[in-house]
């Protein structure tokens, strides 16, 4: 049984203090228990009461506990003492007594300064404890809610899908080997250029190699060279991977573009900004049957037709890889998407 809760006095005390006032009280009361008579059954039987002589008065006896609890606090008032205790109203009925026993002891006078031992000692109250709630507790229905579990879908798995062939064109073929032909063609617009003046003696064995190198610095030679380019690349831009033969139809007209970029080098050489339109038709009329026409005519037809067959092959080995290329795709379209590991 734990000890009843005792308050705090109002003014502390050192705790040795009251632990040595407790012991002093503890010897005090042994001393006073080796005073005490024998116990009740020996002096009822020695006590024989008679109508003539009185009772003889008897000391109430001392509990040496309840003395000891007394004396510290007499020496420290306030530490053992409880209020509530106190209050006669909380004091037990004191137990009924024997008749004999009533003779030779006497109920012991209760003290207004109860102590914590007092307390301690009385009879324990039987009225039965209820615990009565300051509010009334209401139950409060908790509802769970379902809990539903997520649906794993199936993540969806991103093929790259094939992309479909590019073809290869031939263009910049048909344009690379225009750039040969052009060099093939300056060289022979330069070697007939020379034999016309070898045939007339203009140009002799003294003077081949200065003959040979006035023509590169004039308009007359360069520009119906870079006009053969120029016709020679459009046909082969327009063919494309065609067969040899539309280079042979359609050569005719490179070779138009070269006999009309003849013409125009004469009117850059004169030049025709400086000519009237009289001078300048008199000058395309004499250029029109020139031996240099023709040569620049006949060379362009013909080379377009030779070098046109080196890119017609070119052309056809193309066509051949974009058909493979083209199958090759087909092939995975028809296999369907897979996964790569």
């Amino acid at each position: 049984m734990s000890d009843p809760e005792v308050p705090q006095p109002e003014r502390p005390k050192d705790v040795d203090d009251v632990v040595d006032s407790a012991n002093a009280g503890l010897d005090a009361a042994e001393a006073a228990r080796a005073d005490v008579p024998a116990s009740g059954d020996a002096a009822d039987a020695a006590f024989v009461p008679t109508d003539d002589v009185p009772a003889p008065r008897t000391e109430p006896a001392i509990d040496p506990d309840l003395a000891a609890f007394e004396a510290a606090e007499r020496d420290h008032p306030g530490t053992f003492s409880t209020p509530a205790l106190n209050d006669p109203a909380f004091a037990p009925a004191p137990p009924a007594a024997d008749a004999d026993a009533t003779a030779a002891f006497t109920t012991p006078v209760a003290h207004d300064s109860s102590s914590m031992a007092n307390a301690a000692y009385t009879a324990p109250d039987d009225t039965e404890t209820r615990v009565v709630p300051s509010e009334p507790i209401v139950a409060e229905t908790v509802v769970a809610e379902p809990v539903v579990a997520p649906a794993f879908a199936q993540q969806p798995i991103f093929v790259q899908a094939p992309e479909p062939p590019r073809e290869r064109g031939n263009r910049g073929t048909a344009g690379a080997i225009g750039l040969l032909a052009m060099l093939v063609f300056a060289v022979l617009y330069l070697g007939a250029t020379l034999g016309l003046g070898a045939f007339t003696g203009d140009v002799t064995g003294e003077n081949i190699g200065q003959a040979a190198l006035a023509p590169l610095t004039t308009w007359g030679y360069w520009v119906p060279v870079v006009v053969f380019f120029l016709g020679f690349w459009l046909l082969g831009a327009f063919i494309n991977r065609g067969r040899w033969g539309l280079w042979v139809v359609f050569g005719i007209l490179v070779g138009l573009i070269a006999y009309g970029g003849h013409l125009l080098g004469q009117l850059f050489e004169a030049p025709f900004w400086l000519l009237t339109a009289r001078e300048g038709n008199e000058l395309v009329g004499e250029q029109l049957f020139a031996p240099l026409a023709i040569a620049a005519f006949v060379f362009a037809r013909e080379l377009t037709i030779w070098f046109g067959a080196w890119v017609a092959r070119s052309g056809a080995r193309k066509t051949e890889l974009n058909a493979e290329a083209q199958r090759e795709y087909e092939r995975t379209l028809e296999a369907g998407p897979t996964l790569s590991r």
